[in-house]
């Protein structure tokens, strides 16, 4: 079984993808886990991490085939292992997967172009490409104010030296990102969508464990071990 886990920037993906394994363990379910991109173990995470630094211009400068084509490069790169991993534990979750290059990538363009671009990514990473669709999709939905906040506060990171990449810099692109991914989970877009608010009525964040259980409640009808 392959659970993806998406959102914009900030939203706390690792946390839950670490809390999330030791839970599926504890059920008996062997858990493998993937990053995208996986940087310092494919050549194309090397490139983006210079896009994300604007080495190839500002986020108007590239079009979104471009950017797409780099992170589709990257999990192509990672198709063997991701195949692998599918074959040798009950569960793999991805840290971000195809959804991700959908929300992005699109997010760039006008709301009326995005359904043509979304069908061309879609096409190259499931038909040419061919990896395989995430079971199960979760979406950890925070709004954007709060998504730069917690950007900032994030500890150094390996691909960047700067606090804010070139995606998380960008308020109305990140608004943006946020807009395409609740189409995508409207649509059930080539998985089953699960979304997950992360914050309270007042719009305070939510503590991790209060999410998790969240996630759990939304998740365990799916979720069966093995054996």
């Amino acid at each position: 079984m392959l659970i993806a886990i998406e959102g914009i920037d900030g939203a706390g993906k690792r946390t839950q993808v670490d809390l999330l394994k030791s839970r599926l363990e504890g059920i008996g379910c062997s858990t493998g886990m993937l990053s995208f991109p996986r940087y310092g173990e494919t050549l194309m995470a090397g490139t983006i991490a210079d896009y994300l630094n604007g080495k190839f211009g500002d986020l108007n400068a590239t079009p979104p085939e471009f950017g797409a084509l780099l992170y589709a490069g990257d999990r192509l790169e990672s198709r063997d292992l991701l195949m692998s991993m599918l074959e040798e534990w009950d569960v793999v979750l991805a840290d971000r997967y195809v959804a991700s290059n959908a929300a992005y990538q699109s997010a760039k363009l006008l709301p009326e172009e995005r359904g043509a671009f979304l069908e061309w990514q879609t096409r190259l990473e499931y038909e040419v490409h061919r990896l395989p669709e995430a079971d199960v999709t979760l979406f950890l939905d925070i709004p954007v104010q709060l998504s730069q906040q917690l950007v900032r506060k994030k500890a150094p990171r390996g691909y960047t030296d700067a606090a804010q990449d070139l995606h998380e810099e960008n308020a109305q692109y990140l608004e943006n990102c946020r807009t395409v991914y609740q189409g995508l989970i409207g649509a059930q877009h080539r998985s089953r969508w699960l979304s997950i608010d992360c914050t309270s009525g007042e719009g305070l964040l939510l503590s991790k464990r209060q999410i998790q259980t969240a996630i759990w409640s939304a998740l365990a009808p799916f979720v069966k071990p093995e054996g």
